[in-house]
């Protein structure tokens, strides 16, 4: 029997079926293979002894968190407690894109803002939509909803950005615990402890545990260049084809920073994450 990986909890993995829902524990020489399921996986079960037997091929893979097969990235942004992190938020872009998903900005918490505060960040998202990354806001609940058809979409995020309290107000079925922020970290406390698949409108939606440190795993400079929207879609305005945007000589990139074409927070971010290879 074929189904899909919907929740992974303790080695015990339920997986949707034709039939119902499994829980299933995965057959032993996938450690001995050193691979391990991921929600997400379409697989083949066992269903009389609730084994996975097979794992078909994957189309993508994310580490953190850890799910298969995705074609959305809802990056949960909060805007205000917790305070919104560029450099968070710019690391998932590349990191994302890189993995074949489509990386869209969900905002949260606008309302905490104070009008000075709103109008920079209005100015700000229009500059990651002029980059062409697809902006949100958590009040956008229909266009949200229309994501999800037909699809595997993640929420992700930092902690105390709202995703489990987003997702309650896509479908209130779900009722998903909620936390407060801690006021002595100024960060969001964990309330989502695995990953787990929803089926919400005709899609499946994973709500994942909240994280803010994100490594480039597996990628290279050239990588993070590549996935960079405006580090790549100009590259070839640059003097030379190879330009990682640095030192070299006739860089159109650092003319575009100059000019204020390109947001200087984005491209020290850029070099951030090329220092970090």
């Amino acid at each position: 029997m074929e189904g899909i990986i919907i929740k992974n909890e303790s080695n015990n993995y339920t997986v949707k079926t034709a039939s119902g829902l499994l829980v299933c524990k995965p057959r032993g020489k996938f450690r001995f293979d050193n691979i391990s399921p991921l929600v997400g996986d379409i697989v083949a079960v066992d269903d009389i002894n609730n084994y996975i037997i097979a794992i078909k091929e994957r189309r993508n893979s994310l580490i953190r968190p850890s799910i298969a097969n995705v074609d959305v990235a809802l990056i949960v942004t909060s805007v205000k407690e917790p305070i919104i992190d560029y450099h968070l938020l710019d690391k998932l872009l590349t990191i994302i894109s890189y993995h074949h998903v489509e990386p869209i900005i969900c905002l949260t918490k606008i309302d905490l803002l104070e009008k000075d505060e709103e109008k920079m960040l209005k100015s700000k998202m229009k500059y990651y939509q002029k980059a062409g990354y697809r902006v949100l806001t958590n009040q956008h609940l229909r266009e949200l909803k229309n994501i999800f058809k037909n699809k595997i979409t993640v929420f992700t995020g930092q902690s105390g950005a709202g995703k489990s309290s987003l997702l309650n107000k896509l479908d209130q079925k779900l009722s998903l615990k909620t936390n407060e922020i801690s006021k002595s970290l100024g960060r969001g406390k964990h309330t989502t402890r695995c990953t787990t698949l929803y089926e919400i409108n005709d899609g499946l939606v994973a709500d994942t545990p909240g994280f803010s440190m994100v490594d480039f795993h597996g990628m290279s400079k050239v990588d993070i260049r590549n996935n960079m929207k405006e580090m790549y879609n100009n590259l070839d305005k640059c003097k030379y084809r190879d330009c990682m945007h640095i030192k070299e000589e006739g860089c159109y990139i650092k003319k575009m920073v100059e000019n204020g074409e390109i947001l200087v927070s984005r491209y020290n971010n850029y070099m951030s994450f090329i220092g970090e290879k």
